[in-house]
């Protein structure tokens, strides 16, 4: 059974579709976008079953498998790059600085960052501790300014599940306050 290039065309793109929008709605479901990420879903499950269905009637023709398979590898880089693109949710960066006596927490908090400092005993003397939190958005931004401020610095991050109180919630609250105003929430 001869298949024509437009078909494996469409057999792919529906793959890349598929695999893209379930990279974004597995981040959404992750991140507790309850609203948003039921329906991105429904449009997931509806592309699946269309390219599936397509490849199982004519599964006798080895390209049309390999059309799939392919729209489901780049699904996968598609979505890890939208997933990159969107960085939902915010980080927690924990910047441990040889030097205690560094100004790297008041440089920044001259930047806009919420920065809180604690001490600690490493192997090889006392050690400033920071703990950063940030938009997931602003993560590689912090990351080369820690290291321009702080070239020794050994920097670790994670996401946070629940976030409540400290400068952070109040400038998030301030924010919202202001989008509500000028009516964009």
């Amino acid at each position: 059974m001869e298949t024509s290039l437009q078909f494996l065309g469409l057999i792919f793109v529906i793959n890349l579709a598929y695999v893209a929008l379930n990279t974004i709605r597995f981040m959404l479901t992750m991140k507790g976008y309850r609203m948003i990420a039921p329906f991105v879903s429904m449009v997931e499950i509806t592309i699946y079953v269309v390219g599936l269905g397509l490849v199982l009637d004519r599964l006798d023709n080895f390209w049309n498998i390999a059309a799939y398979a392919l729209g489901y590898g780049v699904g996968i880089a598609v979505g890890i790059q939208i997933e990159e693109y969107l960085a939902l949710g915010h980080i927690m960066v924990t910047a441990i600085v040889p030097d205690i006596k560094s100004g790297i927490a008041e440089n920044l908090r001259e930047l806009g960052y919420g920065v809180t400092t604690s001490y600690a005993l490493g192997k090889e003397g006392d050690r400033l501790v920071l703990e950063i939190l940030t938009t997931r958005k602003s993560e590689r931004k912090l990351y080369k300014q820690i290291s321009e401020i702080e070239a020794k610095a050994f920097v670790i991050s994670y996401e946070p599940k629940y976030i409540s109180g400290g400068f952070w919630t109040k400038k998030v609250k301030k924010r919202r306050r202001a989008l509500k105003q000028r009516g964009e929430l």
